[in-house]
């Protein structure tokens, strides 16, 4: 439960510090009707299940051999089990964003709770001795196809969690961390999956354990989230104006200059890291890395990732330097990039690439909850999850098309000595020419973000303008508040 304070002279109802708001778990009874200050939030069951959603989505990309050989299938197979993700996103997020900023967080955080839950127990069915052979793939792939549309929520929830329930100091930190749950789940499943394979060396309990952590979730999410919005406002932003309906929505973004520059660039970003998570194992084993070590560069891209997002939310919080913070880690990243496409291409240099690595993930992953509340404040009053969905969904075109790119350019080699790549004919291929490529467009992207991407901060000006008096009286209103925003 979220206690608030009233400020002595502003006469605005504040949050206490964000620390004091994780004490709180949603799923505890409620106070007495003395401790009137208290409300419930759904932060923790938000961040729980933004951490269990990739968990299913890389279930199996770092155990494929074993899973091809578990289900029967060709590695090609085994892929989609991932690819169906991008799929999804793709045709199924603009549904999402609706959903999201009509019928509700609560709503929204709940559908794709079941969602999840009842993917990661079809799975689990999938693999029962009793089910046919020739119906284990389809499905294991239908259920992790209902993870697939469970994804979304998660993902384009953090923005509408911060403006919902934090006040404008802690949504940076708060999206911060509703967004890096994301990235430790992708973390943890690199981890956990081949450990818990290597012990059982069964598919059927590695899966049934992924499906405990989302029954779990499930279960805390549709008992804990009691409340669409707090009994009061946490910001002016929030008193002051509705959202805008979703396809007038769409509309102002798509002509919002500032927006749109975000939208491509940015978006350009999330398809350089797609492709970066994607090809990583495939661009050092031919010089001689192993997966293990390939592994690791990518679990330490995402702790550095999780560190510079914690201290990049504590930092915007304080000042609001949206803009200068994104461009600033654009261009970092962009550095690191093509200092990867060099590095990448030498032997016996792992030190210098895992440092190379953890710079990309410090300057780069940190960026993803800031640049999603710049889009916030750019378009505001467009809805939260609207503004941050759309990118999302830039992002994964152009990652789809940009693998189909860098995959077309690398070319077979004649010879290589030095490569411990899996055996066959794609096994050895050269990405001299691919790797230059991405950090080309990388630098593009940056180039043309920083050059013309100028805007204010049109929500926070909102707050600034917004009359004390009005958010006191509507603060004070709990009902009426709730009642009249749909969210």
């Amino acid at each position: 439960m979220l206690p608030f304070i009233r400020g002595r002279h502003s006469g605005v109802i504040r949050t206490t510090d964000l620390a004091h708001v994780l004490r709180w778990m949603p799923f505890l009874p409620q106070p007495s009707p003395e401790s009137a200050l208290t409300r419930a939030t759904p932060t923790t069951p938000s961040f729980l299940l933004c951490s269990i959603s990739p968990q299913a989505w890389l279930t199996f990309a770092p155990v494929a051999d074993q899973t091809a050989q578990y289900l029967r299938v060709s590695l090609n197979l085994v892929n989609w089990l991932s690819l169906v993700y991008i799929v999804v996103a793709v045709f199924f997020s603009l549904i999402t964003t609706w959903v999201l900023d009509t019928l509700g967080l609560r709503f929204s955080l709940i559908m794709g709770s079941w969602l999840n839950m009842l993917g990661a127990i079809l799975r689990v069915i999938g693999m029962l001795s009793c089910i046919p052979e020739r119906a284990i793939f389809p499905m294991v792939m239908g259920g992790q196809t209902l993870c697939a549309f469970a994804q979304p929520f998660f993902i384009f929830a953090p923005t509408k969690l911060a403006a919902l329930w934090f006040p404008d100091h802690q949504r940076a930190t708060a999206n911060m961390m509703a967004s890096m749950a994301n990235t430790v789940g992708l973390l943890l499943a690199n981890i956990f999956s081949p450990m818990i394979l290597s012990y059982t060396n069964t598919l059927f309990m590695l899966l049934l354990i992924y499906a405990i952590p989302a029954t779990i979730a499930c279960f805390l999410a549709t008992v804990g989230i009691r409340e669409r919005v707090p009994p009061t406002p946490p910001s002016a932003s929030m008193v002051t104006s509705s959202s805008e309906p979703f396809l007038q929505g769409v509309k102002l973004l798509l002509t919002n200059k500032a927006y749109v520059f975000l939208l491509v660039c940015f978006g350009s970003g999330i398809g350089v890291f797609t492709c970066f998570s994607t090809l990583l194992e495939q661009i050092l084993c031919v010089k001689g890395y192993t997966n293990d070590f390939a592994g690791l560069c990518g679990a330490v891209a995402i702790v550095f990732g999780v560190l510079g997002a914690f201290l990049l939310g504590l930092y915007v919080d304080k000042t609001k330097k949206f803009t200068e913070v994104t461009k600033i880690n654009m261009c970092l990243t962009s550095l690191g990039c093509s200092v990867f496409a060099v590095v990448s291409q030498l032997s016996e240099q792992k030190f210098i690439i895992g440092a190379v690595c953890a710079w990309f993930g410090f300057f780069g992953y940190s960026v993803y909850p800031i640049a999603m509340e710049l889009g916030v404040e750019c378009s505001y009053p467009v809805g939260e999850a609207t503004s941050s969905g759309l990118i999302f969904v830039s992002g994964q075109i152009q990652a789809a098309l940009y693998l189909l790119l860098l995959q077309a350019l690398a070319k077979p080699m004649a010879e290589s000595p030095l490569s411990v790549c899996a055996t066959g004919t794609d096994a050895n291929l050269s990405w001299t020419v691919p790797v230059l490529v991405m950090a080309g467009l990388c630098t593009l992207g940056t180039c043309c973000f920083v050059g013309f991407f100028h805007t204010d901060y049109r929500r926070l000006r909102a707050e600034a303008t917004a009359s004390p008096n009005r958010v006191t009286n509507q603060s004070t209103g709990g009902d009426t508040w709730a009642n009249s925003t749909d969210a």
